[in-house]
């Protein structure tokens, strides 16, 4: 009992301090915006850095980093258990562009911020002209050296699950032309996805073994799905 009312005023403190920081942040990201898409990005990081420190202080959650971090450009496939690593991704990566589901650009004033800095909204509804678009900005960041992030499996999902990749995946894939690095993770235990109540522990993220462009849709699905469910086998922190 002790031990719950511990996490839950951890987490109402956790709360309070990152949205309450964050408002700030978005305030100072838009007035830079139409002046500065650089420090915008640096912005993005610090809002990583910021969101670690409240998570480390607060809550009492630490990250482990596993495997080899590739120094090039590459396409991140990172399985997906929580909003943790969403932000996270901002603070170990540099200037990642990341594809993410089209209900999140419809937040007032954080999308517009969030399109600018970088991220590809993704609308699995809208047909051909839809696909097109995000084609054309992927081409667009890849051409900037940029690497980019996908949850090949689309949605975040409760620790233990292995949804099947979605179809889009290997479609990037073979656009991007780059190599892919799978990261396996375990946070839904410690940060829920739904929930309020997050509890102190070690997430682990783990670098899987780079895999190169160019293999087949078969393939491809197969080690990017082995590699990320990775740490779903093993005992966790």
């Amino acid at each position: 009992m002790a031990r719950t009312l511990l996490a839950i005023l951890r987490s109402i403190l956790f709360t309070i301090a990152f949205y309450g920081g964050s408002v700030f942040i978005v305030i100072i990201a838009f007035i830079i915006l139409p002046f500065s898409r650089h420090r915008l990005q640096s912005m993005a990081r610090g809002w990583g850095m910021y969101h670690y420190c409240c998570a480390r202080t607060f809550l009492g959650i630490r990250v482990r980093i596993e495997g080899p971090m590739p120094q090039g450009q590459v396409l991140y496939a990172i399985k997906h258990e929580s909003f943790f690593e969403t932000i996270e991704l901002l603070r170990i990566f540099n200037r990642p562009a990341v594809v993410a589901k089209i209900e999140l650009s419809r937040i007032p004033l954080w999308s517009h911020i969030a399109r600018t800095y970088g991220m590809i909204f993704i609308d699995r509804a809208g047909g051909a002209v839809a696909l097109r678009a995000m084609m054309a900005e992927v081409r667009r960041f890849v051409a900037e050296g940029r690497s980019i992030v996908i949850y090949p499996e689309g949605t975040s999902t409760p620790p233990g699950e292995q949804p099947p990749l979605q179809a889009g995946f290997a479609g990037l894939y073979k656009l991007a032309k780059l190599p892919v690095v799978p990261i396996a993770l375990a946070s839904g235990h410690l940060y829920p996805r739904r929930g309020f109540i997050k509890r102190p522990g070690v997430i682990v993220y783990r670098f899987g073994e780079m895999i190169p462009a160019g293999l087949s849709r078969e393939e491809i699905e197969a080690r990017v799905h082995k590699a990320i469910n990775e740490l779903n086998a093993v005992e966790r922190d």
